[in-house]
């Protein structure tokens, strides 16, 4: 990670911020706006849309990431296909793959496993280091994923999650007992101002945030035990939008961080302590997928269990005293 520090001047004064930069830190464009977007401009500590004016005085700060990988080259990594034909491939993706390479993790990707199990044949939208990627499940979230396999699929399955047709549902286990049996949170969700790697509901107006709802229902509720420390709450949730860490960003800020969460506040559970080697990152699991095949028009359903981790930590949250 490269960090630099500008100081606007007199000179420079009303510019959008996303053109001071392209001038001042010898950026692209695109490069600049990317680089806001993804919360690695602060100015005066916080981040800004792109539509940003600069102002004389300000200290903006840049963090340029390492460059990613030039392409994503195929590896031989075991792949749990749910489902498969010439335009899609559904796949149960376990805890701890990335989907897709970057700086950190420029191999053992999902993305490396399927082009050396589709043997090339997928869509180039999403460019050479993702794939057939219509959409993206955190690192340690498992379960279910749909992957394009040409530009056609890949342009109707977009269209369908962006119209919400698509349905992807999910199981998690979050901290503390959630007194409503079923709700909907509807809040907006955009970068961190201050950390880069954390998104945040914000209810700022001039900082820029898309809008995410999120649907949930209470699947069991299990009491506080001295041992544990917390009461706990299994619930299911199903996306109307996609925003990145969604439903952890959601639940912490009602309150109810998923357990094992260690960017949102789920990880320093007594219980966590006392389980550790079953909970590897946040309970979340994508059980269930509805969609329109691209070609057929066929509704489809797919569903995956969730893992072995998780239903043990069930188990042991029903019986533990």
């Amino acid at each position: 990670m490269q960090a630099l520090t500008l100081r606007v001047d007199a000179a420079d004064a009303g510019a959008r911020i996303d053109k001071y930069l392209s001038e001042r830190a010898d950026l692209t464009r695109s490069a600049a706006v990317r680089l806001l977007e993804e919360g690695d401009v602060l100015v005066g500590g916080a981040s800004v849309s792109k539509n940003y004016k600069v102002r004389v005085g300000d200290e903006i700060t840049l963090n340029i990431p390492e460059p990613e990988p030039d392409t994503a080259l195929p590896e031989n990594i075991p792949l749990d296909v749910v489902y498969e034909d010439d335009d899609i491939i559904v796949i149960n993706k376990p805890v701890g793959m990335v989907v897709h390479p970057a700086a950190g993790n420029p191999s053992g990707t999902l993305v490396n496993a399927l082009l050396y199990h589709c043997k090339g044949s997928l869509s180039g939208i999403g460019g050479v280091l993702r794939p057939g990627i219509v959409h993206r499940i955190d690192k340690d979230t498992s379960g279910l994923l749909v992957v394009a396999k040409n530009d056609r699929a890949h342009l109707h399955l977009a269209e369908q999650i962006k119209e919400h047709s698509a349905h992807r549902i999910y199981r998690a286990v979050c901290v503390g007992n959630v007194k409503e049996d079923e709700g909907t949170i509807d809040l907006p969700i955009g970068r961190h101002p201050t950390d880069r790697k954390r998104m945040a509901v914000i209810r700022d107006p001039d900082r820029e945030a898309r809008d995410a709802v999120t649907h949930y229902r209470v699947l069991a509720r299990f009491a506080g035990k001295a041992a544990w420390g917390n009461a706990f709450t299994y619930i299911e949730c199903r996306l109307e939008t996609g925003r990145t860490h969604q439903i952890r960003v959601h639940m912490a800020a009602k309150g109810h961080p998923l357990l094992g969460d260690e960017v949102y506040g789920g990880a320093n559970t007594p219980f966590g302590a006392r389980h550790k080697s079953l909970i590897k990152g946040q309970t979340l699991h994508a059980c269930e997928l509805h969609l329109t095949h691209p070609t057929t028009g066929e509704r489809m359903h797919f569903t995956a269990p969730q893992p072995p981790e998780m239903t043990k930590l069930l188990e042991i949250l029903s019986q533990d005293d």
